[in-house]
């Protein structure tokens, strides 16, 4: 099954960003070759510039906080397991801590370095960390696999704090949804939603056999995906077919 997740606002969006660079970041650290790291300093770029956005840190505090407010009603629930809910209570103190220490912006220390500066400047243009335009990167690049390794997880750890708190919203955020499957009519999925509730993360699971892509729309009363026929050479259009797919609304 193909995973399609669709955020309800801006805060959640900039979460998955977030989610979706840090976990490529992951993947590149594990590997030794020196294109994998060119790639790996270009995403730690790219996460420190998302995660510099100015309310971020206060945005993440107030979630921890507002999951923290939404479990505290389930310890006087009998039938819950308390071991695990105290382990989420211990992960979210964690967490805030580790926000509120943080020293400056999230990743200042590569925003600091006038070196990474360089490099980062010159990653904007095509071909623009060539040899003869950076020297010194040039250098770097044929350093020992574990050297640039060991250089590229002390500039990835400036995230860290980010990093953890943004896996453990995402999980939290997500663990509120019920997957359950609906059926699709012509291409078209429509769904209201209680206003009672403010559901944050759209999540679709569509089977690839399909050969479908959603183009959704939601606020926060009502849920449209239009489910569309891929063209590569051109504009896509609605499928006609009758599909089956599962379907969770994820928030608080």
């Amino acid at each position: 099954m193909i995973l399609y997740e669709y955020p309800f606002n801006e805060r959640i969006r900039t979460y998955l960003r977030l989610e979706y660079l840090l976990l490529r970041l992951q993947e590149l650290l594990s590997r030794s070759d020196v294109t994998d790291h060119q790639y790996a300093l270009q995403t730690i770029f790219e996460a420190t510039e998302v995660a510099s956005r100015t309310d971020l840190k206060t945005d993440m505090l107030k979630d921890l906080e507002r999951q923290r407010a939404a479990l505290q009603i389930y310890k006087d629930y009998p039938d819950i397991d308390h071991g695990v809910l105290d382990r989420i209570f211990t992960r979210i103190d964690y967490c805030a801590k580790n926000l509120n220490t943080m020293a400056g912006k999230p990743g200042q220390l590569i925003s600091d370095n006038e070196w990474l500066n360089a490099v980062r400047s010159r990653m904007g243009i095509p071909g623009g960390t060539c040899n003869f335009d950076l020297p010194q990167f040039h250098h770097w690049k044929h350093r020992p696999s574990a050297t640039r390794l060991r250089d590229l997880e002390f500039w990835a750890n400036s995230l860290t704090p980010v990093a953890d708190t943004v896996f453990l919203l995402l999980k939290l955020i997500r663990d509120t949804g019920t997957a359950h499957r609906v059926a699709v009519t012509r291409g078209q999925f429509q769904q209201n939603l209680p206003a009672t509730r403010g559901f944050q993360l759209l999540r679709l699971w569509i089977d690839p056999r399909d050969d479908v892509t959603p183009e959704i729309s939601a606020n926060r009363l009502l849920i449209s995906v239009r489910f569309m026929e891929p063209n590569l050479e051109g504009k896509p259009s609605q499928t006609q077919k009758d599909l089956s797919l599962e379907v969770a609304i994820c928030g608080l």
